[in-house]
C-alpha cells in the first residue's frame, strides 16, 4: 500500500509531518491560521449536553496551540428515519450555545443521513506565528501541569452500562462541557514551551507524543494526577473502554511503570478522554505561579503532575 504523501509549503508552519493538535498556515508576518476538525458519536444521553461537549472538544485543539478560535462549520450525521428531528435541534442548540460562550461564529456546515448520529466542528482560529505552541518542545527542567481530571472514558463506559452514579455523571459532564479557553488565556502570560490537549490517546499517550524522538524524557507522579474518584472505582469493577487497552498496547514500550502502582490507576492514565484538559510544559520556576493563577480563575482541576528530564530521553517514568 502506497503511503499518503506529506504536503509541504513555505507558509505551512505545522502540517502532517509530525503529530500535533492542529495545522498552522502563515498568511501574514504577524498572523497565522490554525485549522482543526473533530466529531464523534454521542457519549451522553442528553442531546443538548452532547452538542456542548462536542463543540468544547473540537475547539480544544486551537486552545492547545495557544490560539483563539474564530469561525466554525458544523459537521452533522443524523438518522432522519430513526430519530425525531427535535433531537438534532437540541444537539445543534447545545453546540451553538457553546460556540457563543467561546466567542466563535458559526458560518455554515454540512449534514448527511447516517445510521448513527455524529456531531462536531471544523474550526478556524488565529495566533501570532511566533506564539504558536507545539506539542513538542518541552525542555529539561520543565514542570508539567494538567488542567482537568482524568477518567471521562471510564465513567462514560459506566454510563453506557447504566452503572454510573448520578453524581459521577454530573461531574464528568460539567468537566467535558468546560472550555479550555480560560486555561489557554492564562498560560499566554507565561513562557510555555509545549502544550497539548489530553483526548483519545489518554494522558500517557499524549505525553509520549510530546517527547517521542526527542532528547528529553518525563517523570509523572501518579498520586499527583487529578482523577475523578469514581473513575478509579469503576476501573476496579472492570469498566474499562477498549481505547484504554489500545493506548496501553501502543505506548507501553515507552513507559516505565513503577512497581506498586495499582492496575486501576494505570488504566486511568491510559483512559481515552473526551474534551480533556491541557497538558502544559513550562519552566519549573514559574509552574507554581501558573498553577495558582489557574486555580484562582476557576480552572479547579489543575495540578502539577511531573517534570521533564534529561535522564530518560524518549521515555516516561511513572512513579507512585
Amino acid at each position: 500500500m502506497r503511503s499518503i504523501p506529506v504536503m509541504t509549503d513555505q507558509n505551512l508552519l505545522v502540517g502532517m509531518e509530525k503529530p500535533d493538535d492542529a495545522g498552522v498556515y502563515l498568511i501574514a508576518p504577524d498572523l497565522a491560521l490554525i485549522l482543526t476538525l473533530d466529531f464523534f458519536t454521542p457519549i451522553v444521553d442528553d442531546p443538548y449536553d452532547f452538542g456542548q461537549i462536542a463543540v468544547a472538544n473540537a475547539l480544544s485543539d486551537v486552545y492547545a496551540m495557544g490560539g483563539k478560535p474564530l469561525l466554525a462549520m458544523n459537521i452533522i450525521c443524523f438518522p432522519v428515519k430513526d430519530l425525531d428531528v427535535s433531537v438534532l435541534h437540541e444537539v445543534l442548540r447545545g453546540g451553538t450555545d457553546k460556540m457563543a460562550e467561546a466567542g466563535v461564529l458559526l458560518v455554515g456546515g454540512h449534514s448527511v443521513e447516517d445510521r448513527e448520529i455524529k456531531y462536531g466542528l471544523s474550526v478556524t482560529g488565529t495566533d501570532h506565528p511566533h506564539r504558536v505552541l507545539r506539542s513538542t518542545g518541552a525542555r529539561s527542567g520543565d514542570a508539567l501541569i494538567l488542567t482537568k481530571p482524568l477518567g471521562t472514558g471510564i465513567i462514560g463506559t459506566a454510563l453506557k452500562g447504566e452503572m454510573a452514579s448520578k453524581i459521577a455523571e454530573e461531574k464528568v459532564i460539567v468537566s467535558m462541557k468546560a472550555l479550555n479557553r480560560k486555561a489557554a488565556e492564562l498560560m499566554a502570560g507565561f513562557e510555555v514551551h509545549a502544550c497539548t490537549d489530553v483526548t483519545g490517546f489518554g494522558l500517557l499517550g499524549h505525553a509520549c507524543e510530546m517527547i517521542e524522538g526527542s532528547d528529553v524524557g518525563m517523570t509523572i507522579t501518579s498520586s499527583q494526577v487529578p482523577v475523578f474518584p469514581e473513575a478509579l472505582e469503576y476501573a476496579g469493577m472492570g469498566l474499562i473502554p477498549g481505547g484504554a487497552y489500545r493506548n496501553l498496547d501502543f505506548r507501553k514500550g515507552m513507559v516505565d511503570m513503577a512497581a506498586g502502582i495499582p492496575d486501576d490507576c494505570m488504566k486511568v492514565l491510559y483512559d481515552p478522554q473526551t474534551s480533556g484538559g491541557l497538558l502544559i510544559a513550562l519552566d519549573a520556576t514559574h509552574a507554581k505561579d501558573l498553577l495558582m493563577t489557574l486555580l484562582d480563575h476557576g480552572v479547579g482541576g489543575s495540578a502539577i503532575i511531573g517534570e521533564v528530564t534529561d535522564g530518560n530521553p524518549g521515555r516516561i517514568a511513572v512513579r507512585a
